[in-house]
């Protein structure tokens, strides 16, 4: 199982901001190349975000469901791509001093890519993962970044 982590100069509450808002789903996920549709009682357990994965025109359109949630500080998703097959991802963000702790597990549940050694999927997931909690410090840090300035601007 892949296990990535990040430090985040936000709060737990800063980063589900983000996750809660399902048609950012592209802007931090690696390979999400599009969303068609996110469902209106998105991120509660049971409820999906259509996407499409790929580069046109090779794009294969599925779903991620949330299997579970615990806001701020969990969610467990149910990813789908097939024909390669399924995965679960989890997010823990835990408050450390200054910001949050943010690790993402994943690995494959269903599907082909099950067949590939542990070994080998585990170093590419790793590194597909650091790029997108990268990605998802940039703007969970960024609306921070924001609401901090638009306080103060409201504020003078």
């Amino acid at each position: 199982m892949s296990r990535t982590s990040r430090f985040m100069s936000c709060t737990p509450d800063d980063v589900f901001e983000i996750l809660a808002d399902g048609w950012s789903f592209a802007s931090w996920v690696v390979g999400a190349a599009r969303i068609r549709e996110v469902d209106d009682t998105w991120p509660r357990p049971g409820s999906r975000i259509h996407h499409s994965v790929g580069l046109w025109p090779l794009l294969i359109d599925d779903t991620t469901s949330v299997l579970q949630l615990d806001r701020p500080h969990a969610i467990e998703l149910k990813v789908r791509a097939w024909p390669t097959g399924e995965g679960r991802v989890r997010l823990d963000c835990t408050v450390e001093e200054g910001g949050t702790r943010v690790v993402m597990t994943e690995d494959a549940t269903n599907g082909p890519a099950t067949l590939i050694p542990r070994l080998v999927r585990d170093p590419v997931l790793d590194a597909r993962n650091a790029e997108a909690l990268r990605r998802l410090a940039f703007l969970a840090e960024r609306k921070l970044a924001e609401t901090r300035r638009d306080n103060r601007v409201g504020k003078s």
